[in-house]
């Protein structure tokens, strides 16, 4: 890949409370690149989300975001990632429109005091339009789908117009045909910004056909590469267990794990 790299990962360790999360890590992430990232429960993918967002700072080695360090990562660095967290419960009769939600994102440029301009209001009505939601700006926000809510929190990332856009289980609590609609958008959105794209899941099959990068990690980075390499038995088996089956469906390569990792 020719793009330069974004983000330097130089044998980076993290940490919590003494006990390493994520070890050794020497990674870069390309601008443009569609990474899908996968491992079993503690295996180390919340801490790197977490190190991205400048929340987690090396216990060693080094990490560079843009063109400073993760310890010194400024307020002006930090809006230039966008993160769509886990999907939470939200109270339906919280009374916030699907315009207020996507505002949130333009808060990092505005601050909380100053109002939105013409051209952040724009910026806004942009983000909401790329994810099919603009329609609907003066909504409940809590009267919608999981699948809506899961949208206008995406145009709420799009709306900071950021240079890396992270996704967190996007698809976990949403019915298949949602799923299937939702990835068909976060292609569509990487496709449209042009943006680097890190997306943490547990679900291998639908990283599988998305994403040109897998990063598959056990506390350390045990593998990384194109799907096609990285998404074997012989590679998998080592992390997941002997239980890993290849079938086929459709003419593809399909991922079955034991019952324990794949609700993990």
């Amino acid at each position: 890949m020719t793009a330069q790299p974004i983000v330097q990962f130089s044998q980076a360790s993290f940490a919590y409370n003494g006990h390493t999360a994520l070890e050794d890590l020497t990674l870069d992430l390309h601008e443009g690149e569609f990474v899908g990232v996968i491992g079993p429960n503690g295996s180390g993918k919340t801490t790197l989300l977490k190190a991205l967002l400048g929340l987690m700072h090396p216990v060693s080695g080094a990490l560079q975001i843009f063109d400073c360090a993760c310890q010194a990562l400024r307020c002006e660095h930090r809006a230039r990632i966008g993160y769509l967290p886990q999907k939470e419960k939200t109270d339906p009769n919280y009374p916030i429109t699907i315009w207020e939600v996507a505002m949130m994102g333009r808060y990092g440029s505005l601050g909380l005091i100053k109002r939105p301009s013409k051209a952040d209001r724009e910026i806004v009505l942009d983000a909401l339009d790329s994810v099919d939601m603009a329609d609907l700006k003066d909504h409940p926000f809590g009267h919608l789908s999981g699948g809506e809510q899961q949208r206008v929190l995406i145009a709420r990332a799009l709306a900071q117009r950021p240079e890396i856009l992270l996704l967190d289980e996007p698809t976990t609590g949403i019915d298949a045909t949602t799923q299937r609609r939702l990835v068909e958008l976060i292609c569509k959105v990487h496709q449209a910004y042009r943006l680097t794209i890190v997306l943490v899941t547990h679900d291998i099959n639908m990283i599988s056909s998305i994403a040109e990068t897998i990063l598959l990690l056990k506390t350390k980075l045990y593998a990384k590469g194109p799907p096609a390499e990285i998404l074997t038995k012989d590679v998998l088996s080592p992390v997941y267990g002997e239980e890993v089956i290849i079938a086929k469906r459709d003419q593809k390569p399909y991922i079955i794990l034991s019952d324990e990792h794949h609700h993990a």
